[in-house]
This record gives C-alpha cells, sequence and structure tokens, in this order.
C-alpha cells in the first residue's frame, strides 16, 4: 500500500480535487445537496473557500483552514455527509470491489483525493486559472464566467 503524507503547514491553503467513484456525473444533479454539504462541513470546521469549481464528476477547491490538519477532516466531512443522504438512484448501477463491498462503502467517491499546498502567489494564480477553466477544458462551456457551478461565476 502506498505511504502517502500529507503536508500540513499553518497559514497556508490547499488546492484540493475530489473525483467521484468511476467519474460517475452525480454532482449536478444533487448540487443542493452538495451545498449542504459543505455548510455540514462549515459547522464543524473554520475554513475559507477561496475558489471552487464544481464539475458533473469532481470537483476542485482552494481552502485556507484555521487549523492545516483539519483539511482532511473537511473533506472527510462534505464526502460523508453527501454519501449519507445521497439517493441510491445516483449509484447503485456501478460496480466496486470486494474489498469496498466487505467494508459497507457506497460506490460515491473515490477514497481519496489529491491535495496540492499553494506556496507562493505564483501558485496560487496558477490554481485559480486552472478552477477558473475546467468548465471550459471539459468542455461544458466555451466561457468560464457563464458556468454557473463556479465561483467565478457572474450574473449579468
Amino acid at each position: 500500500m502506498a505511504n502517502y503524507k500529507r503536508i500540513f503547514l499553518e497559514g497556508y491553503s490547499y488546492f484540493i480535487t475530489v473525483v467521484t467513484h468511476r467519474r460517475n456525473p452525480i454532482l449536478i444533479d444533487n448540487i443542493e445537496l452538495l451545498r449542504r454539504a459543505f455548510k455540514e462541513s462549515r459547522y464543524k470546521y473554520d475554513y475559507h473557500i477561496n475558489a471552487i469549481v464544481i464539475m458533473p464528476d469532481h470537483f476542485h477547491m482552494i481552502i485556507t483552514p484555521k487549523c492545516s490538519k483539519e483539511y482532511p477532516k473537511i473533506v472527510s466531512a462534505i464526502k460523508r455527509h453527501f454519501t449519507r443522504h445521497c439517493e441510491a438512484k445516483y449509484y447503485a448501477h456501478l460496480e466496486q470491489s470486494l474489498s469496498r463491498c466487505k467494508r459497507g462503502m457506497k460506490p460515491v467517491w473515490q477514497k481519496r483525493f489529491y491535495e496540492h499546498t499553494i506556496r507562493n502567489d505564483k501558485d496560487m494564480h496558477e490554481k485559480m486559472q486552472y478552477i477558473y477553466h475546467n468548465p471550459v477544458k471539459h468542455q461544458y462551456t466555451d466561457d468560464p464566467e457563464k458556468w454557473q457551478y463556479s465561483s467565478f461565476y457572474k450574473t449579468d
């Protein structure tokens, strides 16, 4: 098994990517549930969302937690709340490994998440641009400002 090592630096921000199990496109259909999951996580943990984009099968966000050691707990709280309240019709059709079945895991999320510690302003700018352009990269829109599931969304 891989030995993952997370970095915990006080006062830093973290770029995080969370992906659904087998890239199942359920997030937009359950956007209100996902919003509630974020809201619930904010009751438990103190953090700021600097930027976020929700795609059908994953989301990217930059967060600045008050306590750096809590960012894995923040992600876990979001995933746990969403999974607990997500209707089975959105994931019951997915195959999953025997080990996931034995542990009673629902096939909603990939087990882990990607994390990158933002080191400086250049790094922050690059990750913000990545988030901003993600809907264009995945061909959901030709104008990132038109993607309504983004912190960059603008209403005119």
